[in-house]
């Protein structure tokens, strides 16, 4: 199915909804590098009215990625909500910005409506969304997650120390631990980028990082940014692992470059469920997107960079 738009007396045609996504996504230039940017201001303009018309049903009829081809669009759409849906269902992407700007989205709709959107509604929307739209919208929301520590309650921000080490020597490690601790980071996690993926190696950490939380009886947990078959193997060897790491993108071929598929995620998951660490309860898996990743790979499949993003998230 194709889509216009006229504007000024010139009509702007998109093949599909693939293209039409593409085109209506802010400037950026790993879009441009892929050949699917628009072409001009007035050609993203276009397509961003022509966008906002577009009813969000169309989103479960229009794969951007066919079902048979990818199995992110198979989680997607096999996971969709349809009772969830069913309040913004006779919306277009445009009244969705509407609606999610007024106040009957407070956190309780938006925590209810989550299972009933996918990714490509979600970037759809925010493309015609100014920058002070997304934060009105995105305050309202709470997400709240626990471990061995509660995240996302309100009035806190949580973060994240990162004591690397260019030969991951476990004295400079501690060293970055003790520092990073006394300016109070680390809440949220006390996370080691590793210089190598030795299993061995990763394991060491792991035993270092447990007995520093341990022995000062912090309120945190601990993870090695390592491969997830790397964590797995290092659970297997008793390793003391809290979070499960890996990195992830919004298809099937740029995970598959990962080397990761999601039979294997969920294999990262269950082994870290094993361990029975979690004191306040289960949400152990630490994923950092690619950004970009599906389009350098080559394993975007023509989407732009910003939807690409959002279906990592589902």
């Amino acid at each position: 199915m194709g889509y216009s738009h006229d504007v000024g007396g010139t009509t702007w045609r998109f093949e599909d909804l693939r293209e039409l996504m593409a085109k209506a996504s802010p400037a950026r230039s790993g879009d441009l590098l892929a050949g699917v940017a628009a072409g001009s201001d007035a050609e993203r303009v276009a397509a961003q009215m022509c966008l906002a018309e577009v009813p969000l049903k169309r989103f479960l009829d229009e794969a951007l990625i066919p079902y048979e081809e990818d199995e992110v669009t198979r989680l997607i759409i096999d996971s969709h909500d349809t009772a969830a849906f069913a309040p913004v269902s006779h919306l277009t992407v445009g009244d969705f910005r509407n609606w999610l700007l007024g106040d009957e989205a407070d956190g309780t709709a938006l925590a209810a409506l989550a299972p009933g959107l996918t990714p490509e509604m979600v970037a759809a929307v925010s493309k015609i969304m100014r920058v002070q739209d997304l934060i009105l919208v995105a305050q309202k929301p709470r997400v709240v997650t626990r471990f061995r520590n509660t995240i996302g309650l309100p009035g806190r921000m949580s973060t994240r120390l990162q004591p690397n080490h260019p030969t991951d020597d476990g004295a400079g490690i501690a060293a970055s631990i003790l520092d990073g601790l006394l300016y109070g980071n680390g809440d949220a996690v006390i996370g080691i980028n590793p210089a190598t993926d030795s299993t061995a190696g990763i394991c060491e950490l792991l035993k270092m990082l447990d007995a520093i939380i341990q022995r000062y009886e912090i309120p945190t947990q601990g993870c090695i940014l390592t491969h997830v078959t790397t964590s797995i193997a290092a659970i297997e060897r008793g390793a003391p692992l809290d979070l499960v790491f890996q990195s992830i993108a919004g298809t099937e071929a740029a995970n598959a470059s990962f080397g990761i598929s999601l039979a294997t995620l969920q294999e990262g998951y269950e082994a870290g469920l094993s361990q029975k660490r979690g004191t306040l309860g289960d949400n152990l898996m630490y994923f950092e997107t690619g950004q970009g990743s599906a389009l350098s790979a080559g394993a975007h499949h023509g989407l732009d960079q910003q939807t690409c993003e959002a279906r990592a998230y589902a």
